[in-house]
């Protein structure tokens, strides 16, 4: 992912040197040393704009497009999320989330990407659902936030005009089963996180039976690590995003399923450089015919 905080971010120094550090951010630079470095796709994230608007300029983009029609380099767009609120029951703070979303596609679309990554749901959403609430009201509550996201997500396609297949919903801290509803009502994608699951931000669903219903309408998977939950009123939080090996994941079993089920998409490690690298040869160790050699 090109969200790398160590190469975006300057190490000590004082607050004038990081906001020239960000002024010198080049995009472009940055996704082909990820290349240089064996990865592909990329996934382009559309949070970098946030602090650095100047991340995908015309002529970012026009680079981007150049080193993918040189190297055959692929992306994916990972939409915005950070104070993003698409399922907000508030509609002015919905349209804002929305508009963001839009121009997120818009700018990125002259790369082709393989698929846009969205989190049909928000902080918001997320803080209702961990909430002790009694069963009832917390379902009232969520159909709420889940019938936003929809309306959202019904924007998001008439104002683009991607196909439906491009936009693909991620296992996020919101009900599994409701992320799936969204996906089937909307002829989505899904995009499963193989940390979220595990830390049990999703819910009570195991890994292995939420890749199985996934499985259908998977575009892209985000790998990365994490302890296993211990139950399901207690989600992992800040236990995800570790490099694979180091949580309980069955890598060798998810790389297995996925090549048995045929899936080609695009698997994003969520890590920095160091950790992908590390997670890279701990695939190398456990399935060295699935990577091409050095």
């Amino acid at each position: 992912m090109s969200l790398q905080l160590e190469v975006l971010l300057p190490s000590g120094g004082a607050a004038a040197d990081i906001v020239q550090h960000g002024a010198d951010i080049d995009l472009a630079r940055l996704v082909a040393t990820l290349q240089a470095h064996g990865f592909d796709p990329i996934e382009l994230s559309a949070d970098l704009a946030l602090f650095v608007p100047h991340v995908f300029a015309p002529a970012t983009i026009e680079r981007l497009a150049a080193l993918q029609h040189e190297t055959g380099l692929r992306y994916t767009v990972h939409l915005p999320l950070w104070s993003v609120e698409p399922s907000s029951p508030q509609p002015h703070v919905r349209q804002g989330a929305l508009q963001a979303l839009i121009d997120a596609v818009r700018v990125t679309w002259p790369l082709r990407p393989e698929v846009y990554v969205l989190h049909a749901t928000g902080a918001l959403a997320a803080e209702f659902f961990r909430m002790r609430l009694p069963d009832p009201l917390k379902a009232v509550l969520l159909d709420r936030f889940q019938r936003a996201a929809a309306a959202s997500i019904e924007a998001l396609l008439q104002a683009t005009g991607i196909p439906s297949r491009a936009l693909a919903v991620e296992t996020i801290e919101f009900p599994l089963e409701r992320t799936l509803a969204l996906a089937e009502a909307y002829d989505l994608s899904i995009c499963l996180d193989t940390g979220h699951l595990l830390a049990g931000f999703s819910g009570t669903t195991d890994l292995w039976d939420a890749l199985e219903r996934c499985l259908p309408r998977l575009a892209e998977v985000h790998l990365h690590d994490a302890p296993r939950a211990p139950s399901a009123a207690e989600p992992g939080y800040g236990s995800d995003h570790r490099p694979l090996g180091s949580g309980d994941l069955d890598v060798g079993r998810l790389l297995d399923r996925l090549a048995a089920a045929g899936f080609s998409g695009p698997l994003v490690f969520e890590l920095g450089l160091a950790d992908a690298r590390r997670s890279l040869e701990h695939i190398r160790r456990l399935r060295p015919a699935l990577l091409p050699s050095r």
